[in-house]
């Protein structure tokens, strides 16, 4: 098509509504990808369709961590100022939207003035001293600019589309604090179960520190005895005071995220139980619909491909209509008499001729902007991915690394017992005891710890997976 061609057209659109010199948005097609490679064969057979979506967390059957989650989407501070920066991002889109439109003033004015006798008026009227004057006004002035090449039209789509990666935004802000509580509420009862664990071993250790320096009194057991059971009982205060240390952290950490003074909260000791929901990651088709980050980066790069339309129409030329009408009178009784009426109307254009390579350095930026959003989506749903082969992966291997922690707890527990009954026997020496004693205290620990992983790889996954969100939660400006 010759560029006669073209501009007659768009000079016949624009009596239907104007053209649009952006690309035809077309968004990348992601990655064919048919199943993740991590789910295989060990995922639970149990349907998960039926569990919550929105509030996933409720998945965990856990009432206080429900009741935090309630109340941090009441008051967390950076989900305020999310929600504030997605209203700021649709009341650009509702400005952008509305310079399509014509525009209405009206003007009203009373003025009392002398002007000055020595200007080149005054003097061609003869001179002398001017008098002082009223002026009465009023009238309405009407603006319009005619979008023939569709920079409005694509300025407000890009506006339009900015808010909507926004409302993407504040999602993924909310599920990454929603997500951020889960996992430091886990770690926070991990904490409690290992401190009851450490209380109650303390306790036998004192037991047995007693029995042996009864014993050293006795002179059945040696000093050095004495000296290691003492040892073996510190190390536990010490491990004791470090898991009350981070469960502290952990409790501030909560406060903060529900917006509350961490001198002010307490957050009662609780146990860690259960395993994790069986969680579906559902199919990597829809993997892209479920993600807020992904959501979001595919309407930036829309908004960047409108950006391309605004620059190309920086090429032509801008036409408006413009005009005026009221009344306006030196006298205030004769100010809407009909000699006072006064009216004026008439179209406007500004022609581009020479800018030193500015649009051309506008349209050159945009196409660049576009090609780094691309580039950006595709980086995006690649992390997607990502993301959820590893919390599968996670839960696979964590679930192994349970089942052998716990039976190494076991044989840890066994060791030490049968330790004690030697040394008691006198068959064996004290360095055996703590030996025993401290592998099954490790052992006891790691098992914990894994239980923990194991929560926070299921609440990583729900992130992962995008939670309870879709693309139809977007909002959607009205566009023209």
């Amino acid at each position: 098509m010759s560029r006669g061609s073209y501009a007659a057209g768009c000079i016949t659109a624009a009596l239907l509504g104007g053209c649009s010199l952006a690309p035809e948005y077309r968004p990348p097609p992601p990655p064919e990808v048919n199943s993740f490679r991590e789910a295989g064969d060990w995922m639970p057979a149990a349907p998960a369709d039926a569990l919550p979506r929105g509030a996933w967390w409720e998945g965990f059957q856990d009432p206080t961590l429900n009741e935090l989650e309630r109340q941090l989407t009441e008051s967390n501070p950076d989900l305020r100022a999310a929600v504030a920066r997605f209203e700021a991002a649709r009341g650009v889109a509702i400005q952008a939207r509305s310079n399509i439109f014509p525009t209405l003033d009206a003007d009203v004015s009373a003025k009392r003035g002398k002007a000055s006798a020595n200007t080149a008026l005054s003097r061609a009227l003869g001179g002398g001293s001017p008098s002082v004057q009223n002026d009465f006004l009023a009238g309405l002035n009407l603006s319009w600019e005619v979008d023939l090449f569709g920079r409005l039209r694509n300025t407000a789509a890009a506006a339009g589309a900015q808010a909507q990666a926004s409302a993407a935004d504040l999602a993924a802000v909310e599920l990454s604090l929603q997500a951020e509580l889960a996992a430091d509420y886990f770690s926070l009862r991990g904490d409690d179960t290992t401190i009851r664990l450490l209380e109650d071993t303390i306790k036998v250790y004192d037991r047995a520190y007693e029995l042996t320096r009864n014993r050293y009194q006795e002179g059945i057991s040696a000093a050095t005895d004495v000296d290691q059971a003492d040892t073996l009982r510190q190390n536990a205060r010490s491990q004791l005071a470090a898991a009350n240390l981070e469960r502290a952290h952990l409790e501030h950490a909560i406060a903060v995220l529900l917006g509350k003074v961490p001198a002010g909260f307490t957050l009662e000791p609780g146990s860690l139980a259960g395993t994790p929901p069986p969680f579906d990651a559902g199919l990597p088709s829809k993997l892209l619909e479920r993600r807020p980050d992904v959501g979001r980066a595919e309407r930036a790069m829309a908004a960047a491909n409108a950006q391309i339309g605004v620059a190309k129409a920086a090429w032509f030329p801008i036409f408006s209509i413009s005009g005026a009408g009221g009344f306006e009178s030196m006298l205030s009784s004769s100010w809407f008499n009909a000699p006072s009426h006064f009216w004026s109307v008439g179209p406007g254009a500004t022609v581009p001729l020479l800018d030193a390579g500015a649009r051309y350095g506008l349209n050159k930026q945009a196409r660049a902007q576009y090609e780094e959003a691309a580039a950006n989506y595709r980086k995006t749903t690649l992390a997607a991915y990502q993301e959820v082969e590893d919390n599968l992966a996670g839960l696979h291997h964590l679930a192994d690394q349970r089942k052998a922690d716990e039976a190494a707890a076991a044989s840890a527990q066994s060791s030490a017992y049968h330790a004690d009954q030697r040394y008691d026997a006198g068959v064996a020496d004290y360095v055996e005891v703590t030996t025993t004693h401290t592998a099954a205290l490790n052992a006891q620990r790691d098992t914990i710890s894994v239980r923990v992983a194991q929560m926070n790889a299921a609440v990583a996954l729900v992130r992962a997976t995008g939670g309870g969100w879709t693309q139809d939660q977007l909002d959607h400006p009205l566009t023209p």
